[in-house]
């Protein structure tokens, strides 16, 4: 677990789910047998080193009788799965009514599909547990509710070429999340963009940019770079960043002739 909040959501989740079993005069291994799960799960979330699924929570409700006071914790203990920079980059995201980004290593996290992303977090080293890349995973396709949020976000993308041929996971991943990208092109309220690699002009080549401005008027810029992620919040370094992404958006494919590059990416592997 990364940091203390989520660390006390688990704990106290984890001794009520206690309370409850013993107040029901079950043991650990039977209250896993009932409700699908080993007991050492069991033994692991009532101490707070696991995090339960909703599915657990749900079903340990109905066989404890707790008449819903541990359902109604899904939503903490959701968040909670969740490490403490992605939650506080989704309050942003959710907050904004304009975001920009220009990604050069792999799609970016918003518009990738579950799969490209398990396969994204596989390659990290050090390696993650299964545990952990589920939990960055559901993190990850957590934010893209942002899609659906009403009133829309306008949101901007600009892939370099290279991260759409690159076959993190393997050439069946990548053709469907190609096919994705062009699902998420379509909304009215997003645009993808691909910068082209025989571009001579470019004005992203010191790295990746993330910009949003939000309800307030005030617009940021998030940066993440290996080890460290942080919001930029000066206005004369956000300036600099607003003014790199209009370049890079003015030197790439316009959107409908990214859409027609994908289609033509795609055909290649076909």
């Amino acid at each position: 677990m990364e940091d203390e909040e989520a660390e006390a959501v688990v704990r106290a989740v984890g001794r009520q789910i206690k309370l409850w079993r013993e107040s029901a005069g079950l043991k650990q291994a039977e209250l896993g047998a009932a409700i699908g799960y080993g007991a050492e799960m069991v033994s692991s979330v009532e101490r707070g080193r696991r995090i339960p699924k909703p599915d657990f929570l749900h079903k340990a409700d109905e066989v404890l009788g707790a008449g819903g006071k541990l359902s109604v914790m899904r939503e903490d203990v959701e968040k909670a799965r969740y490490p403490k920079n992605v939650r506080d980059l989704k309050k942003l995201e959710d907050e904004s009514v304009e975001m920009g980004a220009y990604v050069s290593y792999h799609i970016h996290g918003l518009l990738q599909t579950a799969e490209y992303a398990q396969a994204v977090y596989a390659l990290r080293r050090p390696a993650y547990t299964e545990d952990e890349i589920d939990r960055h995973v559901a993190a990850r396709m957590a934010r893209k509710s942002v899609f659906d949020r009403v009133p829309r976000p306008q949101i901007t993308f600009v892939q370099e070429e290279a991260t759409l041929r690159r076959p993190v996971g393997g050439r069946a991943v990548l053709r469907r999340q190609l096919e994705h990208l062009l699902e998420v092109s379509r909304l009215p309220h997003v645009e993808i963009q691909v910068m082209p690699t025989d571009r001579e002009d470019h004005a992203g080549l010191s790295g990746p940019i993330r910009l949003l401005k939000l309800k307030s008027g005030k617009t940021l810029g998030h940066l993440e770079v290996q080890l460290h992620s942080r919001v930029i919040s000066d206005p004369r370094e956000v300036q600099i960043l607003e003014m790199r992404y209009g370049m890079i958006r003015s030197q790439a494919l316009s959107p409908r002739e990214s859409m027609v590059f994908i289609e033509q990416v795609l055909g290649e592997d076909a």
